[in-house]
Parts: C-alpha cells; structure tokens; sequence
C-alpha cells in the first residue's frame, strides 16, 4: 500500500469517528443532572488501553522480527554466493567460466524471477533449487586437480551449504503471516479503545472530537504500519535484493 493511499485511510477513520462523536452528542446530549460514572469508566477504559498496548507490542515485535530475519538471509545468501564466484579463480581454468556463468544465472534469477513471487506473497517454485544444484555440479573438480584446488572445492561447497541454509530462510520467511488471532486483538481492541472515548461526558465537544480524531488516526496508522511490515519482502518496508544487486550488478 503506498504512502498516500495509507494517509487516506488514516484520515478516513478519523473522520468516521468524528462523525460518530458529534452524531452521539446531537442524538444523547449529557444531561445536567446526570449521576458521574467516570471512576468506572476510566478503569475499565485504562485496562483496555493497557492490554491493547501489550498486543501492539507482540505484533509489532513479531513482524519486526520476521522482516530483520528476512533481511538477514538476504544478505547472507547473497555474501555467501559472492564469496562462490571469488573462489573460481582458485578453481582449474575449466571450471572458472561455469562457476562464474552459474553464480550470476542464479542471482539473475533471484532477483528477477523470484523477487516478485515473494512481493506477491506466493511460493516459490523449485527452479531456484534446480540452479543451486547446477552450481554445486559447476564447483567440482576432479581427481586430478592439485591440492589447492581441491581445497578451493572444498571452499566452495561450503559457501553454498550457506547459500543453501540462507535460501531456506529467505523461503520461510516470504510465507511468514502474523497470527490470525493478534490480528483480530489489533481490531477488536482499537474498536473498544475508541468505544470507551464515548463513555466519557466531555462537555467541550470540539475538545472530544480532536482526542477521539488523534486516538484513531493513531490506531489505524498502527496498524497499517504492522500490515506493511508483515509482508516481509513488501514494496514500502520489506526487505530488498540489493545485496544481489549491489554484487552482481
């Protein structure tokens, strides 16, 4: 969601619930000999804000963590390939050309096949895999190499099984959601937050119409917030292929 269709929405639920205060103090006006029940109201308000500030704080945490883990394998996968392609020099001349053709196929692929998938919050297929393997296939040698070249081999498996773990995380991540469950606390308890600002007879209705304008902007910017960071590899907050970008141009 771009930032000015999240602007619209914010200021959108604003509105509604100015609408909603001023429709309330039209249609049940306080009346001047009315009974005070603040006491009541304002703890029970104050508890519901207190809980809700707690599953604010779990959803933003979990997404947060997704998103920095995202970034995370994103980085590693990408070093760790990089580290791949450096290694052909050590490799026999046959096999430099291949590893090198191979590393840059699959970040090639990375960021212009799968990067989009992932945006769109879809699985990936098994072609990435499929070019994985033709690297690993690519990074062999012989028997006949020298010692140092084999050692080099070595090397290279090794920075793929990273690429390898890295990849899994990026995947894992692409499909992380947060809970159902946090979701519906988010709504639920923003919607009783800003039900408990009419329990209060505020005389002042312009002052009443501001606070419960502020409280619901900030709700709903809090949540549009957490909705982009849920989408790890999303256009406005998730995670980019710069790393690839930035090695393999």
């Amino acid at each position: 969601m771009a930032l000015f269709e999240t602007l619209v929405v914010v200021l959108g639920v604003a509105l509604v619930a100015a609408l909603a205060v001023v429709a309330k103090t039209r249609l049940f006006p306080v009346g001047e000999d009315e009974e005070p029940r603040e006491d009541v109201a304002e703890y029970i308000a104050m508890m519901v804000s207190v809980l809700y500030a707690i599953v604010l704080g779990l959803c933003l945490v979990s997404v947060w963590d997704t998103r920095s883990a995202a970034a995370d394998n994103v980085q590693a996968e990408a070093s760790a390939l990089h580290q791949t392609y450096l290694l052909a020099d050590a490799l026999p001349a046959d096999r430099r050309e291949p590893l090198r053709d191979a590393a840059r196929t699959y970040a090639d692929h990375v960021v212009g096949v799968e990067w989009p998938v992932m945006e769109a919050r879809e699985p990936l297929d098994t072609s990435g895999w499929r070019l994985l393997e033709q690297l690993r296939k690519a990074g062999e040698v012989s028997d006949s190499a020298k010692v140092p070249e084999q050692i080099a081999a070595q090397e290279v498996l090794a920075q793929l099984s990273y690429v390898d773990d890295a990849r899994r995380g990026r995947e894992a991540a692409a499909q992380e959601r947060l809970s159902p469950v946090l979701w519906a606390g988010l709504l639920i308890g923003g919607t009783l937050t800003l039900a408990f600002m009419f329990l209060f007879g505020i005389r002042r209705s312009t002052t009443h119409v501001v606070m419960v304008m502020g409280l619901a902007g900030f709700i709903a910017f809090t949540v549009l917030l957490i909705h982009q960071l849920d989408s790890p590899f999303g256009e406005m907050f998730g995670a980019t292929p710069d790393a690839f970008v930035r090695y393999f141009g």
